[in-house]
């Protein structure tokens, strides 16, 4: 039996959920009514490709694409012109609606609904064509392990207990980060079933993949974000890069670990989780990482493909 925190935890979702459907019956009544006040209303349906079954009464128009996908998430997903999404659409076809927003973290993306509100209307939007999305993706949980309060994580190198402080890091994990994907989880099926699918769709998510803490952050410039992890291992006294670097590979296999097993749980059969570790280069020598890590917590022009053919390779594998 899950433990009361995650079941309270889907609890939360589905509420946060069922609120924002009774907001969005309003608005969609609101724009119903300004369309029917419209003297000409354009109506359009699209052409997908790569479905063995199209939807009934699908007719040939402009757009094409191989497939609707809606996003929820960080700046994975929300990042300039390179991010995941924009490799999505551009070098795999995919027609893509999101709510991402850099610097969200998965705790907000469903406690204040902001962004599972945005969601919904991504979702809509697919279904009023008359297309179904072919999946969910959700990327999460790295500024709320990442910022200003990071070095709250380490213990002092000069401690009887130097590193990770195991009990702050379990907290944060595996209790904060996994109920607040869990009633993020749990929102997103509550919106599937709610809607004229009636059915939850396939949710992809991920873990990162290991960065270098190098003290980058964007584009190098003031005032923009970063660095985001550097400072923390300088104020616990940690300057070794190589050992940094090391050490968040022991912190994102922790979190890809707690992520791994929220597909596990009954209410969660339809998430797949992504692993995306080794996918880009942390070998220092020569920076070589620098290849394809843009900053501390980023790909770079270079990485960001890599990234988004695991995401195209797993959605084939839907």
């Amino acid at each position: 039996m899950a433990e009361q925190h995650i079941i309270d935890a889907i609890a939360n979702g589905q509420k946060s959920a069922d609120a924002v459907l009774a907001r969005r019956k309003i608005a969609r009544a609101n724009r119903a009514a300004a369309i029917a006040k419209h003297t000409s209303p354009i109506r359009f349906n699209v052409q997908m490709s790569g479905f063995a079954q199209p939807a009934v009464g699908f007719v040939d128009t402009a757009h094409q694409t191989t497939g609707f996908l809606i996003a929820a998430g960080d700046s994975w997903f929300d990042y300039f012109d390179r991010d995941i999404l924009e490799q999505l659409k551009e070098h795999y076809g995919y027609t893509v609606r999101s709510a991402a927003h850099a610097g969200d973290r998965i705790e907000a993306m469903v406690e204040h609904d902001s962004q599972l509100y945005k969601l919904q209307e991504c979702l809509e939007e697919v279904l009023d064509q008359g297309a179904v999305p072919q999946a969910v993706l959700i990327s999460g949980g790295g500024n709320d392990i990442a910022g200003k309060e990071f070095g709250m994580l380490l213990n002092s190198k000069d401690s009887v207990i130097a590193g990770w402080n195991d009990e702050m890091i379990d907290g944060l994990i595996n209790q904060r980060l996994k109920a607040a994907y869990t009633a993020m989880l749990s929102g997103v099926n509550q919106l599937c079933k709610s809607s004229s699918l009636g059915k939850v769709l396939p949710v992809l998510i991920h873990g990162y993949d290991y960065p270098v803490p190098d003290g980058r952050g964007v584009l190098g410039l003031w005032p923009l974000p970063g660095p985001w992890l550097q400072p923390g291992f300088n104020e616990k006294r940690f300057g070794d890069l190589q050992q940094n670097t090391d050490a968040m590979h022991d912190l994102i296999d922790r979190f890809n670990a707690m992520l791994q097993t929220l597909p596990q749980l009954a209410d969660f059969a339809n998430v797949r989780h992504v692993d995306l570790r080794n996918t880009l280069s942390t070998k220092l020598a020569d920076d070589a990482y620098q290849q394809v890590w843009g900053n501390e917590l980023h790909p770079n022009e270079n990485g960001f493909p890599l990234i988004a053919d695991k995401f195209a390779t797993a959605l084939s594998n839907l």
